[in-house]
């Protein structure tokens, strides 16, 4: 049985102008992966307006996710990211657009991305986490419960297929 080598993953915080063409391209990346529209989430306007509610200043987060996949000089790639934002009630945050490209899946960056996000909040004084996904993306539901996010009611009118899960934050997650 041979195993694949796990690239080196160096997660950074996403540095504004320089970053926001592959944020984009990477939520977009996201958004076109989904069986649903992100209409309702206003999805153009986030794009158009980054860094906007993940800003440092507000409260929020951005981190990518980076590796050297080959020996070649210059092949750093991003394969992945994910945000924070400030959210209601205060000292609330929300998780969101955890991605990683598909080349990427199953080498434990979500982890070592969900790792950052939950450090940053813990770091940032918010008290909880919300987080909402889809009922049939079994893999992140499980990352997610994993980390011990239970489902909570409904906190915004979203899709029909949505469930929202929540955080406590303490020291040890």
């Amino acid at each position: 049985m041979t195993q694949t080598a796990k690239p080196a993953v160096d997660i950074r915080p996403a540095m504004f102008p320089n970053d926001r063409t592959i944020v984009g391209e990477l939520f977009l990346a996201y958004a076109q992966s989904l069986p649903i529209s992100l209409d309702f989430q206003n999805f153009e306007h986030e794009l158009a307006g980054l860094p906007g509610k993940y800003a440092v200043g507000n409260g929020g987060a951005l981190y990518l996710a980076y590796t050297t996949s080959s020996t070649e000089p210059f092949s750093e790639q991003v394969i992945g990211c994910v945000a924070i934002r400030p959210f209601t009630p205060p000292e609330s945050c929300e998780l969101k657009r955890l991605y990683l490209t598909p080349e990427s899946r199953g080498l434990g960056v979500s982890k070592i991305l969900m790792d950052a996000a939950l450090c940053k909040a813990k770091e940032l004084g918010y008290k909880e986490m919300l987080l909402d996904t889809l009922r049939s993306m079994t893999p992140a539901r499980r990352l997610y419960e994993g980390y011990g996010f239970v489902e909570t009611e409904e906190y915004y009118k979203s899709v029909e297929d949505a469930v929202f899960y929540r955080l406590v934050l303490r020291a040890n997650y």
